[in-house]
């Protein structure tokens, strides 16, 4: 590709590019960039939302440059409020150090591993808030810059608190931008605040400020909020093939259009000419492959159509066994089929649990037979067992 081919490549999809003609000139220059992609590890699985940039990243790899991708497992202690109407719990060290192990094999579903650095941001980060270099940082970004964060401007306003630690935490990800000597930093559109501090802070240290490109955020299977692990309404590079074929298809048709642009690149005149239902499909097919292999996605669609579209029961059930006696709503919590009692509750009385087919609408201790088979919701199926 010549130059301008390649920049249309890096950057489709992108929202902004802090600046396109410094990428073009880095791009001119033949030198091999340190293309920065941050993650907190605040649960144990990546997602869609996060393949997304990880898809981005893998692009400047093609073109022989260097991913970085950077575990936060100090970010992640602080907790970033980019997006965010209230402050994210805050985990501990061995949680973070435990969700942190999975996601170097996650990430490498779409990145070339002979081509990326992953590297750990208490490396840099443990020193520099245990020296002096933490404020001399301070003394470099004003009190006025922070509060002109859009989200913090909504929390303010709503009465929401706004810890210190996630005032400083735009810092800390800017620090590892100066740490890494970074060229590009790739981010959504909720992080341009952060990547911009980045900026800031290599130009103050000396650096020529890396390229800053945000990617439109994936919204969550809820159709409402972005995909989060925190919100529970993500699909996790690590979900078992059924599943992610299964919230694939719970999506709305609105919404498959979305990941459809964002996480795929299919021609979207012939998307829309496809029935509704075929076209969110082959979307499902298609990610499930991505990340599981053609004959694992085959085989999801083959159980979804057999489960959803011919009204049978899946092969492949779990067995569970009740303790004598025991209400429908504690068998549906003990075996996983809901959250907890109050949801399972809930599902009773929206008619979402069946025994053998039959609707059960009322909470009570369970009559069953050896075998039957309890369905909960749209995917939980398990045989029961005396």
């Amino acid at each position: 590709m010549n130059i301008q081919e390649q920049i249309s490549f890096l950057t489709r999809g992108c929202v902004d590019i802090v600046n396109l003609e410094g990428l073009q000139k880095k791009l001119e220059s033949g030198k091999k960039l340190k293309v920065k992609l941050g993650c907190d590890p605040t649960s144990a699985d990546l997602h869609l939302g996060h393949s997304v940039a990880l898809s981005l990243l893998r692009r400047f790899q093609d073109l022989g440059h260097t991913a970085v991708l950077v575990i936060g497992d100090f970010t992640a202690a602080v907790g970033d409020p980019s997006g965010r109407d209230s402050t994210r719990p805050v985990l501990g060290r061995e949680q973070i150090l435990e969700n942190a192990k999975t996601y170097t094999d996650q990430a490498f579903k779409v990145l070339d591993p002979a081509k990326t650095e992953i590297r750990f941001n208490s490396e840099w980060l443990d020193p520099f808030v245990s020296g002096k270099e933490l404020l001399q940082t301070l003394q470099k970004v004003t009190v006025a810059q922070v509060l002109e964060r859009d989200d913090f401007k909504k929390r303010m306003a709503a009465g929401s608190p706004i810890s210190m630690l996630e005032v400083l935490y735009s810092l800390f990800q800017g620090q590892d931008s100066v740490a890494l000597k970074a060229d590009v930093e790739l981010g959504g559109t909720d992080q341009i605040f952060n990547l911009l501090v980045g900026r800031q802070l290599q130009k103050q240290n000396g650096q020529e400020p890396q390229v800053a490109m945000t990617i439109p955020l994936l919204v969550g299977t809820d159709g409402v909020k972005k995909m989060s692990k925190s919100y529970g309404n993500y699909v996790g590079l690590n979900d078992a093939p059924n599943d992610m074929f299964g919230k694939l298809m719970s999506i709305s048709d609105e919404l498959m259009l979305s990941y459809y642009e964002l996480l795929t690149s299919e021609d979207l005149t012939a998307v829309k000419a496809l029935h509704p239902m075929e076209a969110k499909k082959q979307l499902a097919a298609l990610l499930t492959a991505r990340f599981h292999g053609q004959d694992a996605a085959q085989a999801a669609r083959e159980n979804f159509e057999k489960v959803f579209s011919k009204k049978e029961n899946p092969d492949d059930m779990p067995v569970f066994k009740p303790e004598e006696g025991a209400l429908l709503s504690a068998i549906l919590f003990q075996s996983g089929a809901a959250a907890s009692k109050n949801k399972a509750r809930g599902l009773i009385e929206q008619g979402a649990v069946r025994l053998n087919g039959q609707k059960i609408t009322q909470d009570g201790p369970l009559s069953f037979q050896d075998g039957d088979v309890l369905q909960a919701g749209k995917r939980a199926f398990f045989k029961l067992s005396r």
